[in-house]
């Protein structure tokens, strides 16, 4: 069985491999020499040790140096984005401009000696336009780490914030779990519809948000457990959000929205073949030559229960087919289905 002191050892060596501050590590030292003196004269050395090492594994798990070197090339930024979306070109370009802006600083910034950053984006349209996955894109482009952080329904800042370590059970906040979770200081995080947080909480989150998005507070922003500033300044926000009804003005004023415009039919027939078709095949495990579908009647696809504005309807009736099709496929009554005028409805939701 191990000893206490083995324990506070164990403790003491990881605390000791770690890089951070040296402030905190002077802080998480003193509480190593208490653990040390209680396990000594006894007391309440279990929750102490308990409260410590959850505080230790914290603190020694977070990128406090740790980044990954930026890829800012116009280029391939172009490719990523025309490969992972079909149209939005106006979006892209606004996308390309961001980045070139970026490099600017960046390459500024090492002749000054600082890092001024472009405006934050926040992308702006409707359900299954594609937010999520166009902030996806930047970061694969940029070659960052991506964490996504929902905001639907959030009720209490300290989600974002944490909890004091003065709480049972009290654990970080939603921004120090995703660089943990990212692994470098430098990631993208996206902030997911950020106007739709409960009501009665909407105040005190959008003054977190004020704080995490201004880069004269958020290169010292402490969170509650940690207790310790964390330098945000590195970090690359991205916010999506239905509409901007219900974010207060001093956000809105800390970034530069995007408009995400509706898809035609005529696009929407386009990413059904091109884009959804193909990666649901795959995901499925049939072969392209399982489904064949005429052209003819892709408008019923696009549009079996009526007009929706981005493409969330047009993947789950996709799917749909797919499905009965591995039915068919399975049970040896096809090898191949051809989707006509004749059959579609037998394969369309109802």
């Amino acid at each position: 069985m191990t000893s206490s002191f083995e324990e506070i050892g164990k403790l003491e060596e990881k605390l000791l491999a770690a890089q951070m501050p040296a402030d905190l590590l002077e802080k998480a030292k003193a509480m190593i020499v208490r653990l040390d003196r209680l396990a000594k004269l006894g007391g309440q050395y279990a929750n102490e040790y308990d409260a410590a090492s959850r505080y230790i594994d914290w603190i020694t798990n977070l990128p406090w140096d740790k980044r990954s070197d930026d890829v800012l090339d116009l280029e391939n930024a172009r490719k990523i984005l025309h490969k992972n979306h079909f149209g939005l070109d106006e979006v892209k370009d606004k996308i390309i401009e961001y980045l070139a802006v970026l490099k600017l600083n960046k390459d500024n910034a090492q002749n000054e000696n600082k890092f001024n950053r472009a405006p934050i984006l926040m992308l702006v349209g409707l359900v299954g336009t594609g937010k999520t996955t166009l902030a996806y894109s930047i970061a694969d482009a940029m070659n960052r780490k991506f964490v996504r952080i929902p905001f639907g329904g959030i009720g209490d800042a300290l989600y974002l914030r944490g909890q004091s370590r003065a709480y049972p059970d009290a654990e970080p906040g939603a921004i120090i779990k995703a660089l943990r979770q990212a692994g470098t200081k430098n990631p993208v995080i996206l902030l997911d519809e950020i106007d739709r947080v409960a009501d009665d909480a909407r105040s005190t989150i959008m003054g977190v948000l004020v704080e995490l998005l201004d880069p004269e507070q958020n290169s010292r922003y402490t969170d509650h457990f940690i207790d310790y500033p964390f330098n945000l300044s590195d970090v690359l926000f991205v916010a999506t959000a239905n509409n901007t009804t219900n974010i207060s003005t001093a956000v809105l004023d800390r970034m530069e929205p995007i408009m995400m415009p509706s898809y035609t039919d005529e696009e929407k027939i386009t990413i059904g073949r091109d884009y959804v078709l193909p990666k649901i095949l795959k995901e499925s495990g049939l072969t392209g030559d399982s489904l064949k579908i005429d052209s003819a009647i892709w408008t019923n696809i696009v549009r079996p229960l009526g007009f929706d504005a981005g493409i969330r309807t047009l993947e789950r009736t996709i799917n749909n087919m797919v499905r009965k099709v591995a039915i068919d496929v399975v049970s040896g009554k096809a090898k191949q289905v051809v989707l006509n005028e004749g059959n579609i409805k037998q394969y369309l939701p109802q």
